[in-house]
């Protein structure tokens, strides 16, 4: 286990040996422009994992360098030319005014309680991303659930 990682409950069977990618990371790979697919993750070893769940992304300087670890890392581990983003992603979790319709048509489909806009307002910007996360296409969403009682949101 690793101390000081910040790992859901939803993602620990899975994340706490950085088997997979968690959430932190997926957050710093948006922010930085930088598809990574499993199986590239899978041939970085655990220090180059680590190192990404550590590295800061708080800047523009902060994420050029993750940026660029990144890329030499993709290189070096997986032979791969790295894939950016070709458009911006998503940003509707850091509104924090506003529950994002994806996360509200997902709440409403698994008939689970509204999410009111003082409870979204009230998470951590790593939250939000990861319930947004949770409820796109293309992204297993039954940890949605387990994620919404994690935050305390499901009463």
């Amino acid at each position: 286990m690793i101390a000081n990682l910040q790992i859901f409950g939803f993602e620990r069977d899975f994340a706490d040996t950085l088997r997979c990618i968690p959430m932190s990371v997926r957050m710093k790979l948006d922010e930085c422009g930088i598809k990574l697919s499993l199986r590239q993750w899978s041939r970085f070893n655990y220090e180059d994992r680590y190192e990404l769940c550590y590295l800061s992304t708080a800047s523009e300087g902060d994420r050029q360098r993750y940026r660029q670890f990144l890329k030499n890392l993709i290189r070096a581990r997986a032979n791969e030319e790295p894939v950016f983003l070709d458009r911006p992603q998503s940003v509707e979790w850091q509104d924090e005014q506003s529950v994002p319709l994806c996360l509200q048509e997902q709440i409403i489909a698994k008939e689970l309680s509204p999410l009111p806009t003082q409870k979204w307002a009230s998470l951590t910007p790593l939250q939000r991303f990861a319930l947004v996360k949770l409820c796109r296409s293309g992204h297993e969403n039954h940890n949605l659930p387990a994620a919404l009682n994690e935050f305390n949101l499901n009463q």
